[in-house]
């Protein structure tokens, strides 16, 4: 059989990779597939996942050889056999691979061992690291680092932590309509999201998928997020609404983080364009006490 190819300009880059960033879009899926399309992934995460257990000692297949003892030894298969990409944590990539630079990597920014068992409690695996990081090595070590991997444990508890994390990292506006989608298929009436993020691009626009996913049945929120400028606030809650179709608000810190008067007051202005349709300049007023607005 011939092997599959796939040419550079085959490649399919998504609409909200910044132009500047393209072209290594390109190399890097091209690099990571060797040209087919298709991805051998090498994962060398387990040391945290497993613990010792799967590098010292007696395994299914028999004894575990003295050399998987080492580390290294994940860094010495993968730059020597025919890989795509060596996932493992941004700790063990900082410490080897600057001797392993032909390696294309991905950094694995969650995990969790095992030694809480699944029927004992949920698993929650959580970022050590941000993808910030994984880019400053990158840059700082000149390691060809292709991307990030994050492990979601649906089902779980704790997958909303997860699911919040991991489109948080990957800032992906599909994750977070592939959300809203779910709470439509379980009969949710509201469900709330953080805005999706890109660079270069309107969050109020990257809404739009959401809201569309949901329906018109499940109503989508957003978050509030950590406090900004009221001004600010007023008027990405505003474009929220009016150009990302969502139907409200979850707001708290920027609320509760003020004194009380103060807080009242951007609450009512908040209220005033979620509620009453008013005006960011409207809103506004009502927010320094220019103008009133109250549910009648």
């Amino acid at each position: 059989m011939e092997k599959p190819t796939l040419a550079r300009n085959e490649i399919n880059v998504p609409a909200d990779v910044p132009a500047k960033s393209k072209k290594t879009y390109v190399d890097n899926y091209y690099n990571a597939t060797h040209g087919t399309g298709r991805l051998m992934l090498f994962a060398g995460d387990q040391k945290i996942e497993h613990l010792n257990d799967d590098f010292y000692g007696t395994a299914d297949t028999g004894q575990i050889p003295p050399d998987d003892a080492d580390p290294e030894h994940l860094f010495r298969i993968a730059s020597r056999a025919t890989i795509g990409i060596f996932a493992s944590q941004l700790g063990l990539i900082a410490k080897y691979g600057p001797e392993y630079k032909d390696i294309n990597y991905i950094v694995k920014l969650n995990s969790k061992s095992h030694m809480v068992k699944t029927d004992q409690k949920d698993p929650r695996s959580m970022s050590m690291w941000t993808v910030q990081d994984a880019v400053d090595l990158r840059e700082n070590a000149g390691l060809k680092i292709v991307g990030i991997g994050y492990t979601i444990y649906l089902g779980s508890e704790y997958e909303g932590e997860m699911l919040r994390e991991a489109a948080q990292a990957i800032k992906d506006p599909h994750l977070s309509a592939g959300a809203t989608g779910v709470a439509a298929c379980i009969g949710a009436d509201f469900v709330k999201v953080n805005p999706p993020k890109k660079d270069g691009a309107d969050s109020a626009e990257l809404l739009k998928e959401a809201t569309l996913s949901a329906g018109n049945r499940t109503r989508v929120i957003c978050a509030g997020g950590s406090s900004v400028d009221p001004t600010k606030f007023l008027e990405t809650l505003h474009r929220q609404i009016h150009i990302g179709g969502v139907m409200g608000n979850a707001t708290g810190r920027n609320i509760h983080q003020k004194p009380l008067l103060e807080a009242i007051r951007l609450c009512n202005a908040i209220s005033s364009i979620t509620l009453g349709n008013f005006t960011v300049e409207k809103a506004i007023q009502v927010y320094e006490g220019k103008e009133k607005f109250a549910i009648k």
